[in-house]
């Protein structure tokens, strides 16, 4: 099968959408289809090889260009190109902090839009290599942002369209009035326009038919997420304590939750002794999000308890294994309700269990895997009594690590997962 993935690149940063985006086109190749992995908006960046094509369309600076200065919405293609740069693309992640929330909106109506948007030139170059260079049997997009560009794609193509589902919902939340409203308005509109859509787990389907899409809950395919499980899962035990080392592996940023477990650390080390128990964290932290991220350390400083906390930062396939196999007991402890949450596999892939809020993604996760348990969503106290317990009952802690890496690597394989994605495809063939 031939297929166009169509993803979309986060400006430099490691990505969770990117790696699995990257992950699961790259298996598909090995299988034997003709698939081509499309960057949008910034190159993609991954731990692993990456197979995505040299080409970006859609790109950030033009988009951007394009919707502040009616100029840019005619200039020639090649002067576009230049424009295209993956260096200059990848420099817009230092402007992240400084972005108007009336001009995300703006732009967020624009880009729904789709051909009669500001940037409906650059819908035109994609939709001319689709059908010029490409000739898909199938087109998926992996991010419903996209789906205003579903309607010319089938027009000129006449090949079905499959539109990815993955945390759109936070973005939306947070557009401010009047383009909020009119957003949510065009993306229910527009998604009458895809064959199909594809959630990575039953409460993410059920929530985007219901609050967003406005689609019957049988257009929603639920495919999990799934991992390249090379070099996870080697080391076949964790150290017993002291330090008892809780691990976090995330974007750094007040969704995720972050200062939520530094509030039970902190707990925790009054409950065993600072030398007792330690904070590994590791993750992407963008502009905006180091005063919040630098507050955290401050506290941490202030409570004394610097020589217990290790910012590792961001971190390479590698060393993301390396940093996993430290750790006793993990969990990024969001306060929104997570669609993914791909870090939890990979800490259940290397036998280290789980602690998660009872929302989003989390409770199909842990039901599947059974490594871990869940506790009440935004609450510290729950959390470090869910931590304690593991701490306490080393047995239940080691039993919840094997059982979530046999049932990880028995069914969350990357090569599983692209069959199944495989599936929903063949279906609209």
């Amino acid at each position: 099968m031939k297929v166009a993935y169509i993803t979309a690149g986060a400006a430099g940063m490691y990505c969770g959408t990117c790696i699995h985006d990257n992950t699961v086109a790259s298996v598909l190749k090995k299988q034997g289809h003709n698939v081509a992995l499309i960057p949008t908006y910034t190159p993609t960046r991954t731990d692993e090889e990456n197979v995505s094509l040299d080409r970006i369309f859609y790109g950030g600076i033009n988009v951007y260009l394009q919707q502040k200065l009616s100029i840019f919405r005619h200039t020639p293609w090649v002067l576009d190109r230049m424009l295209d740069s993956p260096t200059l693309l990848n420099s817009l992640a230092r402007f992240s902090a400084s972005t108007d929330a009336r001009d995300l909106g703006k732009l967020t109506i624009s880009m729904l839009s789709a051909e009669q948007g500001y940037q409906k030139k650059e819908l035109a170059k994609l939709v001319k290599w689709l059908q010029e260079e490409n000739r898909p049997d199938i087109v998926y997009l992996t991010n419903s942002m996209l789906i205003g560009m579903a309607k010319e794609i089938k027009k000129a193509l006449d090949v079905p369209v499959v539109c990815a589902l993955q945390g759109e919902d936070i973005f939306l939340r947070d557009l401010i009035d009047p383009y909020k409203t009119k957003a949510l308005s065009l993306l229910a509109e527009r998604a009458k326009d895809a064959d199909g859509f594809v959630a990575p787990c039953n409460y993410y389907a059920q929530f985007m038919a219901e609050e967003y899409l406005k689609v019957a809950i049988d257009k929603i395919h639920v495919v999990p997420l799934g991992l390249n499980l090379e070099g996870h899962g080697e080391k076949v035990d964790k150290a017993g304590p002291p330090p008892f080392i809780i691990g976090y592996l995330a974007r750094i940023c007040p969704e995720k939750g972050l200062h939520i477990l530094v509030s039970a650390f902190y707990t925790l080390t009054k409950e065993l002794g600072a030398d007792n128990v330690a904070l590994h964290v590791a993750g992407y932290l963008g502009k905006k999000d180091e005063p919040y991220f630098e507050e955290l350390v401050n506290q941490i400083h202030a409570w004394g308890l610097q020589d217990s906390f290790v910012h590792h930062g961001e971190v390479s396939r590698s060393e993301k294994i390396d940093f996993l196999n430290r750790l006793h007991v993990f969990s990024v402890p969001t306060v929104y309700r997570e669609s993914k949450g791909l870090s939890i596999l990979e800490a259940l892939a290397n036998g280290v269990p789980v602690v998660q809020p009872k929302h989003g993604s989390f409770p199909e996760m842990v039901k599947a895997t059974e490594g871990g348990i869940l506790v009440e969503p935004e609450s510290a106290e729950a959390l470090t009594e869910g931590i304690f317990q593991l701490y306490r009952d080393s047995e239940r802690r080691r039993q919840l690590g094997r059982t979530g890496k046999l049932n990880v690597h028995r069914n969350f394989s990357d090569e599983i997962i692209a069959q199944q994605l495989m599936n929903v495809f063949e279906k609209y063939i």
